[in-house]
């Protein structure tokens, strides 16, 4: 197993790893939308929220060799079901290989933020 770690993705806000790799697949943790240049919370909505979790996933696969295409499952969190139109229409210009995946709503997430997704990738 071995532990993958960019500065180009927000770092572990506790006692776990951007992602892992093992046995030929990389397990994200889920990215919420903090700037990694700055530490806070993107503002402007579920858009806004939404293409900054995908730019944190992208670089957490990239540092682990892998990328976006290579996703083979996404569980996605949302604050608010009322969001999902905008949330797949971002989303979806990211994971244009439609990888699988489960959307769920929750009662919150960390720090406030709108979105949180989580990914397992091919390496």
């Amino acid at each position: 197993m071995k532990q993958i770690h960019t500065h180009s993705a927000p770092a572990a806000i506790g006692p776990y790893s951007q992602a892992v790799a093992v046995n030929g697949l990389l397990f994200t943790s889920g990215q919420i939308a903090i700037d990694p240049a700055t530490g806070e919370v993107v503002t402007g909505g579920i858009e806004a929220q939404t293409e900054r979790i995908c730019m944190n996933l992208k670089a957490v696969l990239e540092e682990a060799g892998t990328s976006l295409k290579r996703v083979v499952k996404t569980t996605c969190f949302l604050a608010d079901m009322g969001d999902f139109a905008a949330f797949n229409g971002v989303y979806g210009k990211h994971f244009t290989e439609k990888p699988a995946r489960s959307c769920v709503a929750v009662k919150a997430l960390p720090k406030g933020v709108l979105a949180e997704i989580e990914a397992i990738a091919e390496l």
